[in-house]
């Protein structure tokens, strides 16, 4: 089991990584963030982040879907966003942050470690 800071190093050695963060989306607070940049304000991207969550499982709520969200994918044109709802115990109402650059990134990659750190990570 890996503790918040553990996980977010974790994720910020995953090739191509540009800013991580884990977030509360209840409150769309981020819990911890490490590595962004003036271009990438963790705390605004954890904000907006949360209600991309929030609009997905009211759409699937709605919908009647009795399935659970295994990662959400943003792809801009120079960049990747991974968002991963944290399902593991205490990690009900979370979910990690990953911006990857898209040029140095292997997302196939990218989403199998993410997966690990998610399991891994105690909160």
């Amino acid at each position: 089991m890996a503790n918040m800071d553990i996980s977010l190093k974790e994720m910020m050695s995953i090739d191509g990584a540009l800013g991580a963060a884990v977030v509360d989306y209840g409150s769309g607070m981020a819990l911890g963030t490490l590595g962004g940049s003036k271009d990438l304000d963790l705390q605004v991207a954890a904000a907006g982040n949360t209600e991309v969550i929030k609009a997905k499982l009211r759409t699937m709520d709605s919908l009647g879907l009795q399935d659970a969200i295994e990662d959400v994918l943003i792809t801009l044109s120079g960049q990747y966003h991974i968002i991963r709802p944290m399902t593991g115990r205490g990690g009900k109402g979370l979910f990690l942050y990953l911006a990857l650059d898209r040029g140095r990134a292997n997302l196939a990659m990218a989403r199998h470690q993410l997966r690990g750190i998610e399991e891994r990570l105690e909160v």
